[in-house]
């Protein structure tokens, strides 16, 4: 059995694969739940929901998907070989199924792993989503040239109006500032791969009428990214999904933590 853990421990394709544990040690008796992060991030994004499900009876894998913060490169370049890399990935850490957490880009992985291999895939929690997420083709040539303006633009846009101001709910921690850093330290060589990856991703609308699972849709009323009616397409497409807004913008793991995870217990 591999245990997953804060020091990386798990390989997938030979290739070593960080993967924060929320703060508990692997228990192969306890069901598995997965965190899939977005374009340029990594699996801090997850860091109060993480720690809850791991406090509540599973074993959390919040991971860098390749090339991304601590796991091993190169990073994938499409949503498919992403979905077939995390359905190894449940195999690696000898798991027979795992509920799929998804957040913007990690939600097309969540979908097109659920629908390629339903069996293995027990819950999903889509975490503002779309049947498409196109990029503007000025913010992609930014990304792939690693300039700082795309950072910007994705922190701007990013995260609601209210959120500019504050309002962090650990004190003392500044949300803009810490997206910034995290982009600026895994978005450089993944953002604009990232972008591509999932501005050509049609898979969406195929993929959510082949999900089997208890399904949670999340959407942010203040998200420019992927707005509630993006969100309320995928639930549409799902058999039994449920759809709820928070009160936020596209970071919504991040602006608004608690309502987030209220959202995904029950279905998770």
């Amino acid at each position: 059995m591999v245990r997953a853990s804060k020091e990386p421990g798990i390989k997938v394709d030979n290739r070593s694969v960080f993967a924060s544990d929320g703060g508990r040690p692997f228990d192969s008796e306890l069901p598995v739940l997965i965190f899939l992060h977005g374009a340029g991030m990594n699996h801090s994004m997850w860091a109060l929901q993480s720690r809850y499900f791991a406090h509540h009876g599973y074993n959390v894998l919040a991971v860098d998907l390749p090339g991304h913060g601590r796991s091993e490169g190169p990073a994938l370049t499409a949503i498919v070989d992403m979905a077939d890399w995390v359905l190894r990935l449940v195999d690696a850490v000898d798991a027979n199924e795992a509920a799929l957490v998804g957040h913007s880009m990690g939600t097309f992985i969540a979908l097109e792993a659920a629908a390629k291999a339903p069996e293995r895939v027990r819950a999903l929690g889509l975490i503002a989503t779309g049947l498409k997420m196109p990029v503007h083709p000025e913010l992609q040539a930014a990304a792939d040239a690693n300039r700082h303006l795309a950072y910007e633009l994705v922190v701007d846009w990013g995260f609601g109006a209210r959120s500019h101001f504050g309002g962090h709910r650990p004190p003392g921690l500044w949300m803009m500032g810490t997206a910034m850093r995290i982009l600026e330290h895994d978005g450089k060589g993944s953002l604009g791969g990232d972008f591509a990856a999932c501005a050509v991703y049609e898979g969406a609308a195929a993929a959510a009428v082949k999900v089997a699972c208890p399904t949670i849709v999340i959407a942010g009323a203040d998200d420019r990214m992927t707005p509630p009616k993006a969100g309320r397409a995928i639930a549409d497409k799902i058999d039994g999904a449920r759809f709820e807004i928070v009160d936020c913008g596209h970071m919504m793991m991040i602006e608004k933590p608690d309502e987030t995870l209220d959202a995904l217990i029950g279905t998770i």
